[in-house]
């Protein structure tokens, strides 16, 4: 498991560094409507949502980064047009009438969980592409930190009932990786970033690193599944992934327009 982790590292991280930092912003777009659009379908999988309700999401869930990234303006009357379509397409099934509340929720739900909430990260890109390496360096070595801490010394559980082997220390070990891999990048990539607001950023990313993660094994749970999937190789699905960096990134965002470090 552990050399399966150093591998898939070691082969990715260097390809998404000169991809971030030396393409323009629209490579980036295509990205994220990528690994968007395969968390989306692994999010639909675990509810068993099926059929032209599925492809409807998953096609919106393309859309909704797009129209962000050309016409931001526009975004918030995307959000209210996929209610409308999502509720319109569910009476083509007249089947499981029951279920057609919960299987509408479901759906508009992963919408704005996943290409929602990562639209954030084309704001930070289009502001220095830097922001967007601060984001995933800081939270893979929070994510890093947590399970190494939590495997060697955790002993109090965090959150038993929603996730059994999270525990304390490794929380707090999450918090100690946030703020070394804020400063990491501060120091190689943005320097005009003072000490302690590198700190902050890493302190507060370590943290809602923790509740990312802990959010999609509550989906899980609720799924009853262990995964999201075995696309990645001793990694699980690509959610399982991103499940840090989808609520971080909106968080990174704030606190950049909050402290006034955006140049």
């Amino acid at each position: 498991m552990h050399f399966k982790r150093i591998i898939v590292a070691a082969l990715f991280l260097p390809f998404f560094y000169f991809y971030i930092m030396y393409l323009p912003p629209e490579y980036f777009l295509f990205l994220l409507i990528l690994f968007s659009t395969i968390a989306l379908a692994e999010y639909y999988a675990m509810f068993k949502v099926r059929g032209i309700i599925k492809y409807t999401g998953l096609l919106l869930g393309i859309l909704m980064p797009a129209v962000f990234f050309l016409k931001k303006n526009y975004f918030i009357d995307i959000l209210f047009m996929a209610v409308l379509i999502i509720a319109a397409v569910r009476l083509v099934n007249r089947k499981a009438l029951p279920e057609a509340p919960f299987q509408i929720s479901v759906v508009l739900l992963g919408l704005l969980y996943l290409p929602g909430l990562l639209t954030f990260q084309l704001a930070l890109v289009k502001m220095n592409p830097a922001w967007i390496i601060l984001l995933f360096t800081t939270v893979w070595i929070a994510d890093s930190f947590a399970y190494y801490v939590g495997s060697s010394i955790g002993k109090r559980k965090l959150y038993e009932d929603i996730s059994p082997h999270k525990t304390v220390e490794g929380g707090v070990g999450s918090l100690c990786g946030g703020i070394a891999g804020a400063l990491l990048v501060k120091g190689i990539l943005l320097k005009h970033i003072p000490v302690e607001r590198a700190i902050v950023i890493g302190l507060v990313l370590g943290a809602v690193t923790i509740i990312g993660d802990l959010v999609e094994s509550l989906f899980k749970r609720s799924a009853g599944i262990k995964d999201s999937s075995a696309l990645i190789p001793g990694h699980g699905g690509v959610l399982d992934k991103i499940d840090g960096v989808t609520f971080a990134g909106p968080v990174l965002y704030w606190l950049c327009l909050s402290l006034g470090l955006f140049r």
